[in-house]
């Protein structure tokens, strides 16, 4: 059985040596500078100016800051991929490719 391709990649908030990322709000930062990037670009959505894009939002794991990455912004607008996996990359921040799983409910 082949294993399902990645459909985003986890941004931590813990550098490669296990300390924490700071500042605290980083992934609230990250996800607000890429809030314009999204499905239909920016054009006509209400709100889209206070909402985060659903291809980069920063989340909890486990008590770590993480912002989820979507790889359909690697198709859209490889400049804004760049951008943070470079920010990643830069402040020496694990990367990991997974995808959620939705809540059972």
């Amino acid at each position: 059985m082949a294993q399902p391709a990645a459909k985003q990649v986890f941004i931590q908030g813990v550098t490669s040596s296990g300390r924490a990322f700071r500042p605290s709000d980083w992934a609230e930062r990250l996800a607000g500078v890429m809030s314009q990037f999204g499905p239909g670009g920016n054009q006509g959505r209400i709100g889209s100016h206070i909402a985060y894009s659903p291809w980069c939002v920063p989340t909890v794991m486990n008590g770590v800051k993480v912002v989820v990455v979507h790889t359909d912004l690697r198709e859209a607008e490889p400049m804004a991929w760049d951008f943070v996996m470079h920010f990643a990359r830069d402040n020496d921040l694990q990367v990991v490719e997974a995808c959620l799983m939705p809540d059972k409910t």
